[in-house]
């Protein structure tokens, strides 16, 4: 999950040069030193932390749609970054954090990707409060909106809703297990030095309903819909060595779950992995060095001459497994607005025969190594 967010000293739309890196996704950042693993409490850390530098809640899904063969990807991301040059102003005006979300559906029928961003300044009032907020995050519960779109946790069941030019979300999202506290207990590392590390669990096999918009046609989820929820927040960056990062969310048909990734240094090598497993009541946690990737296909873009591997061989401790993208070119080119590239898309996993299950790829850093 990647993304950036402009500079909070400047006013206006979103420019190349006004970009700061803000989550870095799944694997970017990381959090203080921590000598042991948090102790999460919910509803409270379904909200908003805004004491930490950056933050993101992260969902991916597959839809099937009534009355057709044809089924979509879906992805929504909402980012808080907070501004440390104005924590100290008196002015209850003032703009403290910045709430930047994406939003995306792949069409696997038409082997498309559309593709829209908001972006607003926040006093870190609560909701409701500032008058001239056009964005808010609870610390409560999750209750996150920037202008028309939204994420909101009630009754237990996640609603997101975003309308943008050619597509619009209005998605339910109702969790059938238990919360997944990543690494250990909710600290997952991802780095050589334990700095590297952040708050994170996941909400896998989300059962999902509702509808997409897709160029003015409305489709109805059905059966079979799933979707997955990574929550992150930390302080620090990733590791200098790192260029880039492979992550992949996997929804398995028998209810398992899969998060495995892979930081890389410019010459493809793992500065970090890890990831989970869980199967029913049973939770597996991967170590450094148990997690590997190795491409098997490759696609070209041909607006970013970048190279990605769109077909993998994944490595765990749980199995090895086949992952393939659904559509080649998931490919979100932002270098006119925020100044990144990368692809992030909807894939299958199998065991080399047999689908076994669908759910995220993301890759960074094959365009351009990243830059902080």
């Amino acid at each position: 999950m990647a993304a950036m967010t402009p500079s909070p000293l400047r006013p206006g739309p979103l420019q190349r040069r006004d970009i700061l890196c803000l989550a870095l996704a799944s694997m970017a950042c990381g959090t203080a030193p921590a000598a042991s693993p948090p102790d999460l409490a919910f509803p409270r850390d379904f909200g908003a932390h805004t004491d930490f530098r950056t933050e993101w809640w992260y969902i991916t899904g597959y839809a099937n749609v009534a009355g057709q063969d044809a089924a979509f990807g879906f992805q929504i991301t909402f980012f808080r970054s907070r501004v440390d040059a104005t924590q100290t102003l008196r002015s209850g005006l003032a703009a403290r954090h910045l709430l930047f979300a994406h939003a995306a559906v792949t069409d696997v029928a038409a082997k498309t990707l559309l593709h829209d961003q908001r972006l607003a300044r926040w006093s870190g009032a609560a909701p409701g409060l500032n008058p001239t907020d056009s964005a808010a995050a609870s610390s409560a519960d999750t209750a996150v909106t920037l202008r028309d779109w939204s994420l909101r946790r009630q009754d237990g069941v996640l609603r997101a809703s975003a309308a943008a030019g050619d597509f619009a979300l209005d998605l339910r999202l109702a969790p059938s297990q238990p919360v997944l506290l990543q690494g250990d207990r909710g600290l997952s590392r991802k780095g050589p030095n334990p700095a590297q590390s952040s708050y994170y669990y996941s909400q896998p096999q989300l059962r999902a309903s509702g509808s997409l918009v897709v160029k003015g046609r409305r489709h109805a989820l059905t059966a079979g819909s799933s979707a997955w929820l990574d929550h992150e927040w930390s302080q620090s960056l990733l590791d200098p060595s790192a260029v880039g990062w492979d992550w992949i969310g996997i929804n398995f048909f028998n209810g398992s779950a899969l998060t495995a990734f892979r930081l890389r240094d410019k010459q493809g090598e793992a500065v970090w992995d890890g990831g989970s497993w869980r199967a029913g009541d049973r939770l597996q946690g991967f170590q450094r060095g148990e997690v590997m990737f190795h491409a098997l296909r490759h696609w070209r873009s041909a607006l970013s001459q970048a190279r990605y591997p769109v077909e993998w061989t994944v490595g765990t401790p749980a199995g090895v497994f086949t992952i393939r993208a659904v559509v080649d070119n998931q490919e979100l080119d932002r270098r006119h607005s925020t100044g990144s590239i990368y692809w992030e898309g909807l894939c299958e996993v199998s065991d080399g025969q047999k689908l076994m299950g669908r759910g995220y790829l993301e890759m960074t850093g094959y365009a351009a190594p990243l830059e902080l």
